[in-house]
C-alpha cells in the first residue's frame, strides 16, 4: 500500500524530516502545512489517506483542524503529533475520530509503519494504551457527573455490549477470545458489528465510547464471566 499523506507541523525541520523519512520508505507525501488552517485547506484540496497533524500550531490548533478534516473527509485518517506523552488534548482528538497519536521522537521505522497501519483503516494505538490514555486524560478533558448517553447502545445485543466493555478494558481480539471462550473469528464478527452499529472508525473510538457511556470506569477491573448452566440441569459450563 502507498498511502497519500499530508504533514502539518509549524516546525519546518519536523515537516522536512518526516517527509524525507516517508518518501524514502515508499509513502507519498502529497502536501505539507505550517498551521491548522493550512492543514485543513491542503487536506480539502488533495484528499489524502492520512494526515499527520501537530496538536499545537498557530492560527488553528491541531484539535480543531482534526475536527474539520474528519467532518469533511470521513475516509481520511488523522494521526496526532505531540511532544508530550499522553497529552490531554489527544483524548479529545481520539473522541473526535483521530486514529491515534505519535510522539515527535518516533523512530523512522515506527513512523512509516504507523502511517501504513492507519492507512489500512486500523487504529494506531493498542487497546491497552488507548485505555490508559482515556483513564488519565478523560476526567480533565471532559468532566461530568453522569456518563454521556449514547442512544445507539440500545442496538447492541448483550454479547456485543459485553465485547465492547472488554474492549474498553484494553483486551485484544485474542484476549477477548480467551476470556469469552470464543474463536477469534467470532470475536472479529462481534467487533465488526459493534463498529457498524455505533458508527465507529476503529478500536480507539470504541475504547473512548466505552468510557464515555459508563461501560468502563477508571480503575475498574475486568468483570468476571459468569458460568452458564449446562443443558439438562448438569453442572455449570463455560459461557459461549
Amino acid at each position: 500500500m502507498r498511502p497519500r499523506v499530508v504533514i502539518a507541523d509549524d516546525q519546518e525541520l519536523v515537516r522536512t524530516g518526516f517527509r524525507m523519512i516517508l518518501t524514502a520508505r515508499g509513502i507519498d507525501v502529497v502536501g505539507v502545512a505550517a498551521d491548522g488552517a493550512e492543514a485543513v485547506a491542503t487536506a480539502r484540496r488533495v484528499r489524502p489517506d492520512v494526515v499527520l497533524l501537530d496538536i499545537r500550531m498557530p492560527h488553528m490548533d491541531g484539535l480543531e483542524a482534526a475536527r474539520r478534516i474528519l467532518a469533511e473527509l470521513p475516509a481520511t485518517r488523522v494521526i496526532m503529533l505531540t511532544t508530550f506523552d499522553l497529552d490531554q488534548y489527544v483524548y479529545a482528538a481520539l473522541a473526535a475520530g483521530a486514529s491515534g497519536f505519535l510522539l515527535k521522537d518516533v523512530t523512522p521505522a515506527h513512523l512509516a509503519a504507523a502511517v501504513r497501519l492507519v492507512g489500512t483503516g486500523d487504529a494506531l494505538l493498542s487497546p491497552s494504551i488507548t485505555r490508559r490514555l482515556v483513564e488519565r486524560c478523560a476526567p480533565a478533558a471532559a468532566p461530568r457527573a453522569e456518563p454521556a448517553p449514547h442512544r445507539d447502545l440500545a442496538a447492541l445485543t448483550p454479547r456485543e455490549r459485553e465485547v465492547l466493555t472488554l474492549m474498553g478494558h484494553g483486551l485484544s481480539n485474542a484476549e477477548l477470545a480467551r476470556e469469552l471462550t470464543l474463536s477469534e473469528a467470532t470475536v472479529k464478527t462481534h467487533v465488526a458489528r459493534i463498529f457498524a452499529k455505533l458508527a465507529l472508525r476503529d478500536r480507539a473510538q470504541a475504547v473512548v465510547l466505552a468510557y464515555e457511556t459508563g461501560l468502563v470506569t477508571p480503575g475498574a477491573v475486568i468483570p468476571p464471566t459468569p458460568p452458564v448452566p449446562a443443558p439438562g440441569g448438569g453442572p455449570p459450563g463455560t459461557r459461549r
